[in-house]
């Protein structure tokens, strides 16, 4: 079996499962925002359900809209705040603490290889990183599982990605998923789980791997899957607050398809409008100039992404025209990035630096696009007016061109 189907099939109490099969698993961590939740806790209510299944396996986190932006998004929240205190949860985050849910639920050893976790947000695939099960719910799924600690799943066949070469300069996890996505489109991988493999993924850091798993779901994906490493283990040790179990894929599993990459051959890319698989190199797009470039999302907010951005904005200013947003993820990668220095440098570019939250990646606020204008980001989407008005453009990049494009004023190499 490969990853997936080993934690399925341990979730499920059964010795083999295999694409196709329907089962019903417990489920280890159970997630959702203040976008989603709130209709999750309405559904709980409404069943007659007094108390939710183990209350340190549900994770609230407000940050799509928070620190609250309006009336609404402040109610919302407190539905999460009211039902956390309620219920006795052990994981409730908000404003002070918290931080976007898919960089803060690794940070804090929530998340572990072998789990089997559900969220009621698409791209909670990110925990593959992990070597974990980890899947997009609705919000009456996420109500079911408080109540019976259990989700249903169709056990999907996987695809195995392998990843050969070494990276050229400027080259990160963010472009490789884009090539990826450019190859097989938007669609390539619907209800697939995805496997990366290879020398190139063994040689990635922790936060690029967190990258490429987050945009699974842009490729149609179910879940992700990377084999447990040293790298890994060195991420969990520190962190875990449970014990954990590790899977890997037998030698001799039987995939879907194999798909492999030669990674140097792929330069810094972009995903122009107004889809994540419209890819372009960045030396082939000419004079395209921007308003605006957003530096942070549960796609590119770690640690890592603020030092790669700092490394180019540094002794450098914005261009007068460009407007600069730095959300580190999470307030310990904050913290982090003020004791380096890398907040001073930010600022003293022209850069505005802001708490974390999910904010101009949806839309919500903290960024706003006006009609007409272009921001370069290191979000994961760009559909039709995600980041504000429908005429406004978004292209997806790695940090270190959206720092480049943010101090030329087009987007730009480093």
């Amino acid at each position: 079996m490969t990853i997936t189907e080993k934690i399925l099939a341990q979730g499920c109490g059964k010795k083999k499962v295999a694409p196709g099969d329907f089962i019903e698993c417990n489920v280890d961590i159970a997630l959702a925002n203040d976008v989603t939740a709130p209709l999750a806790i309405s559904e709980f209510r409404k069943s007659g359900a007094r108390q939710v299944f183990d209350k340190s396996k549900i994770v609230l986190v407000p940050d799509h809209f928070c620190p609250n932006k309006d009336i609404k998004s402040a109610e919302h929240a407190k539905i999460l705040r009211d039902f956390a205190r309620e219920q006795g949860l052990t994981h409730y985050y908000e404003v002070g603490i918290m931080g976007i849910e898919h960089a803060l639920l690794p940070e804090e050893g929530i998340v572990l290889p072998g789990d089997i976790v559900i969220g009621a947000d698409s791209h909670t695939c990110t925990y593959g990183a992990l070597s974990a099960f980890a899947t997009g719910v609705g919000s009456t799924d996420i109500a079911a599982c408080m109540i019976s600690g259990k989700a249903w799943f169709k056990v999907p066949p996987t695809i195995k990605f392998e990843f050969s070469g070494k990276l050229n300069k400027w080259v990160t996890g963010k472009d490789l998923i884009l090539h990826l996505i450019g190859d097989i489109g938007v669609d390539g991988a619907n209800y697939k789980a995805m496997e990366f493999t290879g020398e190139t993924i063994e040689n990635l850091s922790m936060s690029d791997r967190f990258t490429m798993c987050n945009m699974i779901i842009e490729a149609g994906g179910k879940c992700g899957a990377i084999a447990c490493d040293k790298k890994t283990l060195e991420y969990i040790e520190r962190r875990a607050e449970r014990p954990y179990e590790i899977y890997k894929s037998d030698k001799n599993t039987k995939y879907e398809k194999v798909i492999k990459y030669n990674c140097s051959k792929i330069e810094p890319i972009v995903a122009c409008p107004s889809l994540p698989s419209n890819i372009k190199k960045v030396r082939d797009l000419k004079n395209i100039k921007i308003d605006q470039v957003v530096i942070g999302s549960c796609t590119n907010g770690r640690l890592d992404d603020l030092r790669l951005a700092a490394a180019i904005f540094k002794g450098r200013k914005v261009n007068s025209g460009v407007r600069v947003i730095i959300i580190p993820a999470t307030q310990k990668i904050y913290l982090e990035a003020v004791k380096e220095g890398l907040v001073e440098i930010f600022i003293n570019s022209g850069c505005a630096v802001s708490t974390p939250t999910c904010g101009p990646c949806l839309g919500g606020h903290m960024g706003i696009l006006a009609k007409g204008e272009r921001a370069v980001a290191t979000t994961n989407r760009n559909f039709v007016g995600r980041m504000g008005h429908p005429e406004s453009e978004v292209y997806l990049s790695n940090p270190a061109v959206a720092a480049a494009s943010a101090v030329a004023g087009k987007i730009s190499l480093p």
